[in-house]
């Protein structure tokens, strides 16, 4: 689903404009997003969580040449869905 698909879908569900749902969804990645690079872990309640995770450097291998180089320290977004979540996806339930 595109974030074109979201903007679609939520003003269908609020019974709004495109134009009048679009910087609602904005607003909402932009929170996630800013709060993520601040550090924050997310937690949405029936939905899962946002986890930022640091990875340590470590030696890799680049693929084509078989040559070692030092992949650096970096940080990663993982996300853990929560148990109405994954319950929701196996059963293959779209809504509740």
């Amino acid at each position: 689903m595109t974030k074109q698909e979201i903007i679609n879908e939520v003003a269908r569900a609020l019974n709004l404009k495109s134009k009048e749902a679009k910087p609602i969804v904005e607003e909402i990645f932009n929170i996630l997003k800013m709060s993520l690079e601040s550090g924050i872990n997310i937690e949405i309640s029936g939905f899962g969580k946002f986890i930022i995770r640091k990875k340590s450097s470590r030696l890799g291998r680049n693929p084509m040449t078989g040559e070692e180089a030092e992949i650096t320290e970096r940080k990663v977004v993982t996300f853990k869905p929560s148990k109405l979540f994954r319950d929701a996806v196996n059963n293959g339930n779209q809504r509740n």
